[in-house]
């Protein structure tokens, strides 16, 4: 069996079959109760309800659970024992979103005080220390990127990849070619977003397809371009791990044509120190902090998505940007003619900016690019050990050269000879602790995927027992393929349901629904 790090065959996740929340408590429960008005507040108060219409008043109090203090603190305890999150597994199955160690000291700075409890609307002269933090990372990024400007506004990677293309809205509008322009070219190995983004922001989107080196062919991109082209969008290296060299002539000819070109760099993990946008012929790009820069997700949230601009760019930055001057220090400049606007409500998550403010300090430049090295080193001797397992391929092969920080793979052969897809695989995994949601990315142009992404944290250790939990899974796919179907068995919820993600038809979005829902 390939690889040699422990199993985890005495693994068993914590199941509570723990209620909604909605469902617990008991009427008339309280877990705080504040303390009554005293006479002289409600005196000079009056009856506060007054100054509302009835017309906007609540017919009934909110259906709020009804709970103390401790079955609160057990609800959500018993919640999290059930949840295989990053800081207790090996997450290297959730490729393409770096799922890497967040530093604990970087949550005690995001968590001061000084950055948590500043109101949103403080004046600026009262928040300079947090100011100069955010204007600092701002120009770290430029560093890093060979960009002018950044604005550290958009909450996440699709935010940012809208920002991007409502500056090349405004900028073709701007140069009075806003209403011919109006085609964005991507890649379908790109992230989502990328076609997502721009389709949001009204352009026609065009995506090219893999050629034979698994990165689309020049020629097919020079067919793309036209006198409608406003631009280039595209992930480089793309979810397949694969890093397009010929991306300085995609960005020249895009150019030549009056198009803008911008990187969505959320896979950098593999470049950080050795490539930059701007020497690679970009205008705009963006980082995802809670990706390469280490801040964490959080199921979903609170993200980062920081976009970088050249100086003929930076007039269409969202507003506020942040200004330094001798005389008044640092203040948040609203008054930008040509900005695209708001695209997140003030500051943007701040928390996160501070975390990955915090994270590049403590790694300096020669400590960044050892992070890609790592990251590029973690993931080829990952690829050599999974190599040597039955059932496993690697579309576009030595065609495509060494991947960088991951490999979109192929269960395809495994399926064929047991009839075990990458869904299965996925789930019988958990019952080893691990979680390994690897399908990626729709559509699945490789078929039944999986993209590990072994990220710079992971130790030599981590990745042997990874290894050795696949290997014992298509043993056992080989062996009693109904095995790893069941699976999970150990698992905090068993039969996994890989249908629709989003069902009309079973899910609901609020505990009214549901409740509606159930009693039918």
């Amino acid at each position: 069996m390939t690889g040699s790090g422990p199993l985890r065959d005495g693994f068993h996740a914590a199941r509570w079959l723990e209620p909604l929340i909605t469902e617990l408590g008991t009427p008339g429960e309280r877990g705080v109760i504040p303390p009554a008005a005293e006479p002289a507040i409600r005196e000079a108060v009056g009856e506060v309800l007054e100054s509302i219409p009835p017309r906007l008043r609540r017919a009934r109090p909110p259906e709020l659970p009804e709970l103390s203090q401790p079955q609160v603190l057990r609800h959500y305890l018993r919640l999290s024992q059930e949840t295989l999150g990053a800081a207790v597994n090996i997450d290297i199955g959730l490729g393409t979103c770096t799922m890497k160690y967040n530093p604990v000291v970087n949550d005690v700075v995001g968590g001061d005080p000084r950055v948590t409890r500043v109101h949103p609307n403080q004046p600026p002269e009262t928040i300079q220390g947090l100011l100069r933090i955010l204007h600092a990372l701002e120009s770290q990024l430029c560093e890093i990127s060979g960009m002018d400007a950044f604005s550290l506004q958009p909450a996440g990677g699709a935010a940012a990849i809208f920002t991007n293309a409502s500056i090349m809205r405004a900028h073709h509008k701007r140069n009075g070619e806003g209403g011919r322009r109006d085609e964005i070219i991507t890649t379908v190995f790109s992230h989502p977003a990328d076609a997502a983004g721009p389709a949001t922001a009204g352009f026609k989107v065009i995506t090219l397809y893999p050629g034979g080196n698994g990165y689309p062919d020049f020629e097919a991109l020079k067919a793309a371009i036209s006198d409608r082209t406003a631009g280039l969008i595209l992930t480089n290296p793309e979810d397949t791990g694969i890093f397009n060299p010929r991306v300085r002539d995609y960005t020249e000819a895009v150019h030549a044509a009056g198009g803008v070109c911008a990187i969505d760099q959320a896979n950098a993990n593999g470049t950080l120190g050795i490539t930059r946008a701007r020497e690679l012929g970009f205008d705009l790009c963006h980082f995802n902090l809670h990706k390469t820069f280490s801040t964490p997700h959080n199921s979903e949230g609170p993200a980062l998505g920081a976009v970088g601009v050249r100086e003929e760019f930076a007039r269409y930055l969202p507003v506020p940007v942040i200004t330094r001057s001798a005389d008044s220090g640092y203040r948040l400049d609203y008054d930008r003619p040509h900005s695209i606007g708001k695209v997140k409500g003030f500051l943007g998550n701040v928390g996160t900016a501070v975390r990955a403010y915090a994270w590049i300090m403590a790694h300096g430049a020669e400590g960044l690019r050892t992070v890609a090295e790592t990251a590029v080193l973690n993931n080829n001797y990952l690829a050599r050990k999974l190599d040597e397992i039955r059932g496993i391929s690697v579309p576009y092969g030595d065609a495509a050269g060494y991947r960088l920080q991951e490999v979109r793979y192929s269960w395809e052969q495994l399926h064929e000879e047991t009839g075990v897809g990458t869904n299965d695989v996925k789930n019988r995994m958990l019952d080893y602790g691990v979680n390994s949601y690897f399908t990626s990315h729709e559509p699945w142009l490789v078929a039944e995927p999986f993209t590990p992404e072994a990220a710079e944290s992971y130790s030599k250790e981590d990745l042997d027992e990874y290894a050795a939990i696949i290997a014992r899974v298509v043993e056992e796919a080989y062996t009693d393929p109904q095995q790893v179907r069941s699976g999970p068995r150990r698992s905090s919820i068993s039969g996994m349901d890989d249908g629709p993600l989003v069902d009309p038809a079973r899910v609901v979005t609020t505990w009214r629904a549901w409740k509606k829902r159930h009693s039918t």
